[in-house]
């Protein structure tokens, strides 16, 4: 018997184990078994016997194992399918039907036109029917019944479509679920077609619906060359489901990568590109004209509107296809005219920007007369749009024009061009309105430089810019020089041409890094020619100091930025042969070097001598400047460091014997910090005596070089020791007379100089680089120098309690300084070593100390002379300095809660002394720090923080007291005193409203306060009035009582501080805490300065209504027949009122 014959006879319900054999022996490469081969010898009676047999071979699979069986167990678990074992009816079941859809695919392709082949439907149909009742375990046995569909669909026989729809809607799913659904993707868009012979409203449809638009959400689909396709083709389905589309899109524009848009905007391009009909005029009015319509309408700050402008831009770019101009004339016409001329700023420069990237707008049908006339429109109102009272307008016109001139300049008349130029560079670019405008005009002159034709009239019209290198804004100078880099690389002038050379380097000298680091890159290649010999290098070198020697300097400090570290060493060493070969000149006989070496004489040595202290000079500062800039690239390479040094290393002792001038020796220090102490002996065993022998109160340049020299070369430590011996030894003793005199003479012999040591200290303490240096040293060394600065109190004390002629005015500074140095000292060791409190005990000890010893001396002077006007000077001096160093050590997060209660501790007691109002501006600030640090740190309230902010809210009790207090006793001096406390007022507020985030009590307590001594002090004014002409509703808040004028004046500067604050005067109101005539009174005159602002309208009204209606227990008062005081001030009130709820 034939395998054929065999085969045929196996399908059957009795045999499927001889069926299952052959399915294998085709599976094996290595059996001679080919389904294909066997149906294509079968006859036509035999191919419909075949399947005839397979549909009754699937039926009876079937039935004997159903459908519900195959998933027994495997539902109530999923987790653990792959440890359920699988029946073997249903293993038999799977096995049979995966061998049908085998024969019935390779049975697709056998098929002839005159073939019935109504069983082999039937099969497939069966096949459609149970294929998503596969256990889930069969992915292969699914994908081929799925194959089985697509190679129907392929050949187009009967029934396509009900098989194709599903491969489809299964293609769908996995597309949205999959990472990369290339697989599925091809198969799905093999038979998309079948998306067209299914209604949109029907119940597949509905379900189809949200898969298709779930893949417009995925950005791997989007990006695909066949996903765009696809995707595109989704828009043919249906004109509902075009809306349902665009609108999906629009929901997910904010999320999309930015790469992703023009991906989305190729889709609706193609789609639009194959669409006709209603779907054509859908797309169109949908989707473009929508885009438009929210390019023109977006605000300018909304993530979506780049993304919109994007997906827009796309069109604009495809102007060379046919039918682009005509649509985008077509739907630009009723929204950008409009939007050109429309009240809202944004809309108009929305427009105007979208109208330079569609330009020209015309319909390619019309005439070319109406197309001349279209474009001249446009262009005429480009032109109006230039002089828009916006300055947002007048930029965005800018950038329109110019991107217009830079695509068309060939195309629009020379005439037009010339206007567009000159408005830009003789009125714009001097636009003193707005700087933006200005900045915009040098931003966007390099878009019209892009077009080469361009170059001549831009050369003739940009010098008249030339003055704009020296704008007030710092953004336009830096558009200027960028303007002038671009105008560099595109060669379509010579950039010094355009501004001089002066002009450059006088700017180069004073200005910011942003815009110097741009004009050092304009002119690298002029003074630093690195396609030149080094020795052209030290003449443009020479050539720039001549020029300006402050411009040389800041040129080589950036110069780095645009050459390799080679070559700046290169120029060192350079500059270091140019200088020997001066010196050399210097000794020789000039006749005789003339005649000897004249063949090697170079310009420079025609140009510089050693006599020239100038040049010399700014050479040294040049080599130290090149230096520093590659210090770190020489740290990494040994060689090229350790070649540096011993060539500079080398002359240095000639440098410093030949050059002694003032002005050469401050880089020659410098140059000698660069290199090891070892290899300069001489110079660095005379550097410490140098700083010795300095006089107190020499200006900083004379020790600022010595000083970074000594941290360079690790030797801080000296210095630090040279300061706690002049310290040490300065301090005076309180002993016998005779002691005294002892330690005046060695004084004498020691020569000990404590205010040149602060000197040292403090340029220490200030400079990064040399703090670094002293925070370095051993903790003990620095300890001695600590206890060396904290040992001045004892000065500071004799200077309060002794007589003026016992303590000198200049041991009282030196002790202020010594002081002011140990606090600052003190906050630097603690944030070096946090590890314990050492430090931070140290400044609570000086504290405490302050409120022992110094507050005491607070007071006002007496007429006995007890306390003296110097003494509460000093004092106050020492309070401040006290306060200030607390500031700074809460401002930095450096103190902890302990730390915190010491400070309010010594705050409280300030306050409380006789003299301590004096200290309020301050003492605002110092409030200001620990309220903002304990509001950072107040996540969690604990018990400590509570404790905090209870005294946080006394003490500005104290504060409103004092001020009130001092008022009354010394009105002008208390009126100078509240303005001085309006900036450290304004901050604390600000502070105190943003806590109210964390603790809206502490928000509450404190603008409690507020109101309190407010309503108080012109209660307090309106008792005082005796006739009724002196009542009168306040203008402004210099018609109030001062203390009052100044908490409005600081609390209507800032908004959310006004609002915590009529929310406080709201809520007591509400509460009826104040009842009597002139409280409320008080209250509407606060209400009448607020509304002056034009903001708060609806606090205002909600506060006036509820004291209208406390007014009203009032209205007694109208029955008295005379015109009294207490009247006038009702009806005052009654009109005031009226005028907020009534504007």
């Amino acid at each position: 018997m034939s395998k054929r014959k065999a085969f045929l006879d196996s399908v059957d319900p009795e045999r499927t184990e001889d069926f299952l054999n052959f399915i294998k022996l085709h599976k094996n490469g290595a059996e001679p078994f080919d389904l294909a081969e066997v149906l294509v010898e079968l006859q036509k009676a035999e191919r419909e016997e075949l399947w005839a047999k397979l549909v009754q071979l699937l039926r009876h699979t079937i039935a004997s194992c159903p459908t519900e069986h195959w998933n027994n167990g495997l539902d109530e678990d999923s987790g653990d399918e792959m440890e359920v074992e699988v029946p073997s009816d249903v293993k038999q079941a799977m096995s049979v039907i995966e061998g049908v859809t085998l024969v019935a695919t390779v049975s697709i392709d056998s098929v002839q036109d005159n073939d019935t082949y109504t069983s082999l439907l039937q099969c497939a149909a069966m096949l459609n029917d149970i294929v998503n009742l596969l256990p889930a375990s069969e992915v292969l046995l699914r994908q081929a019944v799925h194959w089985l569909f697509e190679c129907w669909w392929g050949r187009g026989l009967q029934g396509k479509e009900e098989l194709g729809w599903t491969v489809f809607i299964a293609c769908l799913e996995d597309m949205v679920t999959l990472k990369k659904p290339l697989t599925q993707l091809q198969s799905g868009y093999k038979v998309r077609e079948v998306l067209l012979s299914v209604d949109f409203e029907s119940e597949e449809g509905q379900r189809a619906t949200n898969v298709l638009l779930q893949c417009f959400l995925n950005v791997p689909l989007i990006k695909r060359e066949e996903g765009k396709r696809f995707l595109a083709f989704l828009f043919g389905w249906d004109v509902n489901f075009i809306r349902m589309i665009h609108g999906t899109i629009k929901n997910q524009l904010q999320f999309f990568p930015k790469a992703v848009m023009a991906d989305v905007a190729e889709i609706y391009f193609r789609a639009w590109k194959k669409a006709s009909g209603t779907f054509l005029e859908e797309i169109e009015s949908t989707c473009i004209q929508d885009l438009m319509q929210h390019a023109v309408l977006l605000h300018r700050n909304s993530p979506v509107l780049p993304k919109v402008r994007q997906i827009l831009r796309y069109f604009h770019k495809q102007k060379f296809r046919q039918g682009i101009d005509e649509m985008l004339d077509k739907l630009y016409k009723p929204i950008l005219w409009k939007a050109l001329k429309a009240a809202n700023a944004e809309v108009r420069a929305n427009a105007t920007l979208l109208l330079s990237e569609a330009f020209p707008l015309h319909d390619p049908s019309m005439s070319s007369d109406k197309i001349d006339e279209a474009v001249q429109k446009q262009l005429d109102t480009l032109f109006a749009l230039l002089g828009d009272p916006q300055p947002l307008v007048r930029s965005t016109a800018v950038l329109a024009v110019c991107t217009i001139l830079a695509k068309c300049w060939e195309v629009i008349p020379s005439t037009i061009i010339t206007d567009f130029l000159k408005k830009l560079m003789t009125q714009l670019a001097t636009d003193t309105s707005s700087p933006d405008v200005r900045c915009s005009v040098f931003t966007c002159i390099p878009l019209i430089l892009e077009n080469s034709m361009s170059h001549p009239l831009l050369e003739k019209l940009l010098p008249a810019l030339k003055t704009s290198l020296h704008d007030t804004s710092e953004k336009v100078r830096v558009a200027f020089v960028d303007m002038l880099l671009k105008i560099k690389a595109a060669r379509a002038a010579k950039f010094w041409k355009v501004c001089s050379m002066e002009h450059l380097l006088a700017r180069l000298e004073v200005d910011a890094p942003s815009v110097s680091k741009r004009i050092v890159n304009l002119l690298f290649n002029s003074f630093f020619p690195v396609n030149q010999s080094e020795e052209v290098w030290c003449e443009r070198c020479v050539t720039l100091i001549q020029m300006s020697p402050q411009a040389a300097r800041k040129f080589y400090q950036y110069a780095y930025l645009y050459t390799a570290p080679t070559n700046i060493a290169k120029l060192m060493l350079m500059i270091r042969k140019c200088l020997n070969v001066c010196i050399q000149n210097s000794r020789d006989d000039p006749n005789e070097t003339g005649s000897s070496n004249k063949e090697n004489t170079s310009v420079l040595e025609d140009v510089l001598s050693v006599k020239d202290t100038l040049a010399m000079a700014s050479l040294l500062e040049i080599v130290v400047i090149l230096w520093r800039s590659i210090r770190k690239s020489l740290e990494h390479n040994e060689e090229a460091m350790q070649y540096t040094v011993v060539k500079f290393s080398s002359v240095l002792p000639d440098y410093l014997r030949v050059f002694q001038e003032e002005r050469c020796t401050a880089p020659l220090i410098l140059l000698a910090s660069l290199l090891p102490p070892a290899t300069v002996p001489t110079f660095s065993c005379g550097v410490l005596p140098r700083l010795k022998k300095l006089n107190p109160g020499c200006p900083v340049a004379h020790y600022s070089q010595i000083v970074e020299c000594l941290c360079g070369w690790g030797q801080a430590g000296h210095i630090v020791e040279l300061i706690t011996d002049w310290l040490a030894e300065a301090l005076p003793k309180t002993t016998n007379k005779e002691d005294t005199s002892r330690k005046v003479r060695i004084h004498e012999t020691a020569e000990a100089k404590p205010d040149l040591g602060l000197d040292y200290l403090e340029y220490l303490l200030t400079k990064p680089r040399t703090r670094d240096s002293v925070l370095g040293l051993p903790l003990a060394q620095l300890k001695q120098l600590h206890k060396a600065l904290a040992d001045w109190k004892s000065a500071l004390y004799s200077s309060l309690s002794e007589s003026r002629s016992e303590v000198s005015v200049s041991t009282t500074e030196t002790a202020l300084r010594a002081f002011t140095m140990h606090g600052r000292l003190s906050v630097h060791l603690h944030h070096k070593h946090p590890e314990g409190r050492d430090f931070l005990v140290s400044l609570e000890h000086s504290g405490a100390w302050v409120m022992e010893r110094v507050l005491p001396f607070l007071v006002a002077p007496d007429n006995d002379n007890s306390v003296s006007e110097q003494q509460v000077t000093v004092a106050r001096r020492i309070v401040e300095i006290c306060l200030s160093v607390y500031k700074d050590v809460v401002r930095v997060a450096l103190g902890d809660e302990e730390f915190k209660g010491q400070v309010l501790e010594l705050c409280s007691s300030v306050l409380l002394s006789e003299k301590g109002y004096v200290c309020i501006p301050l003492l605002l600030s110092v409030l200001t720090e620990v309220t903002q640090d304990s509001s950072h740190s107040a996540q969690g309230l604990d018990e400590q923080t509570s404790v905090i902010q209870a005294v946080i809210i006394n003490i500005f009790q104290k504060v409103l007291e004092v001020l009130a207090r001092r008022l009354r006793k010394d009105r002008d001096e208390g009126q100078e005193l509240c303005d001085s406390s309006k900036g450290a007022l304004s901050d604390f507020l600000l502070v105190a409203e943003e806590w109210g985030a964390v603790s809206a009590e502490v928000t509450s307590g404190i603008f409690s306060s507020l109101f309190a001594a407010v309503i108080v002090e012109i209660s307090y004014t309106l008792q005082k009035l005796s006739h009724v002409e002196e009542v009168m509703s306040p203008e402004s808040v210099a018609d109030l009582p001062p203390l009052s004028s100044a908490i409005l004046s600081v609390l209507l500067n800032s908004p959310p501080v006004t609002r915590s604050f009529l929310s406080e005067v709201s809520s007591s109101v509400d509460s009826e805490a104040i009842d009597n005539i002139v409280g409320l009174a008080a209250i509407t005159h606060i209400l009448a300065i607020a509304s002056q602002t034009g903001k708060f309208k609806v606090e205002l009204k909600g506060i006036a209504v509820s004291v209208q209606k406390q007014l009203q227990n009032h209205y007694s008062i109208m029955a008295e027949e005379s015109l009294n005081v207490q009247r006038a001030i009702y009806e005052s009130m009654v009109r005031t009122l009226n005028s907020i709820l009534m504007p």
